[in-house]
């Protein structure tokens, strides 16, 4: 009799369960303007969310349904929009040679039904707009973006460090325009577009030694993936060692005498972007390379501490000490990289 009545209430439970389902995706459904029941007509749609007063009459709909009203119809009102959009790719894709049915909608794709934008043209939550006044989320509409631009080199962008910061797609492009040659960016080039975000990046590259940015050899996507990376700096590599040798092919090796901070990464020694001392150096040697090879006391080698007080500009005579003087340790171990030399076990050959 017990098992019974066991199974009696589960049995209750489970109907409860699925008639709850049931009565919230039904409200789910009725609360989402962009969402329509296959099969059913606008006016039985209104008539379900409207309630009938005394005299029968039925009332204005709470959330009336959302219809696409086409192209010609939006570039009535956005005609300086529309010209400067029929340069970009996607003006060019939609109107001409749309391979899907959201293409076919062409500005109702990115921005939604625009019915209801007719009727209200100030009110921003009756379409969607990509700017940061929007009443969206930067996930919303970001969202958009994705249902076309999914994969690839968008494929980590979920986590991502710009994701993760609240960077929306309209925050680096400017699909209403062609500005750039590449890539519908909101500046001319992608320099400008990391810059205005990157300030001091900018400043670094101006230093007296830098990476050949603003000469045009470069630019930031050469080394960064803005979209998404397994690196917290957004390399397009898993290192930085992995990165800078894909252009300095020379110091990748393997070598028979292997220098420790060269595999460990090039940020060891260098800057990235631009420094104000030689290659791109943190600082000077011999400084540089004793913070590794300081031993004190030592009085054969010039591997004892130095400071800059034995330097020509030091304030003691006596402290200042001719080996280091307009000279530094690569002045010897030229091959501070690595060496293939039988006898290059110091870097010198």
């Amino acid at each position: 009799m017990g098992t019974w009545h066991g199974r009696l209430a589960a049995a209750a439970i489970s109907a409860a369960l699925v008639c709850t389902s049931f009565i919230m995706l039904a409200c789910a459904d009725v609360d989402n303007p962009f969402v329509r029941i296959e099969g059913e007509s606008v006016d039985s749609r209104a008539r379900s969310q409207n309630v009938e007063n005394p005299s029968g009459d039925i009332e204005t709909p709470v959330r009336p349904s959302r219809e696409f009203v086409g192209h010609a119809v939006c570039i009535g009102c956005h005609r300086i929009e529309g010209e400067h959009w029929s340069d970009t790719i996607h003006a060019k894709i939609f109107l001409n040679n749309p391979r899907s049915v959201i293409e076919r909608r062409a500005c109702e794709a990115c921005h939604g039904p625009g019915s209801e934008h007719l009727k209200a043209p100030t009110d921003r939550s009756r379409i969607i707009s990509f700017t940061r006044e929007s009443d969206l989320e930067v996930e919303q509409m970001n969202g958009v973006c994705l249902e076309c631009h999914r994969g690839g080199a968008r494929i980590q962008w979920q986590g991502s460090t710009h994701e993760t910061e609240d960077v929306a797609c309209s925050d680096c492009h400017n699909p209403m325009s062609k500005i750039s040659e590449r890539a519908l960016l909101r500046r001319s080039t992608v320099r400008e577009t990391c810059f205005a975000c990157h300030p001091r990046q900018r400043v670094e590259f101006r230093k007296r030694s830098h990476m050949p940015l603003f000469e045009g050899k470069i630019d930031c996507d050469d080394c960064h993936q803005p979209h998404g990376s397994a690196t917290d700096p957004l390399l397009r590599a898993a290192s930085t060692f992995e990165l800078c040798t894909n252009c300095h092919a020379d110091k990748r090796g393997p070598f028979i005498w292997e220098h420790a901070p060269v595999t460990e990464g090039c940020t060891s020694c260098h800057l990235p972007h631009g420094s104000n001392r030689d290659s791109l150096l943190i600082t000077s040697p011999p400084f540089l390379c004793q913070e590794c090879h300081a031993q004190l006391g030592v009085q054969n080698h010039p591997i004892a501490a130095l400071t800059p007080e034995n330097l020509a500009s030091g304030q003691v005579a006596g402290n200042r000490d001719p080996r280091i003087i307009g000279r530094g340790c690569v002045t010897c171990h030229v091959q501070i990289h690595g060496s293939n030399h039988p006898s290059g076990a110091r870097f010198q050959r």
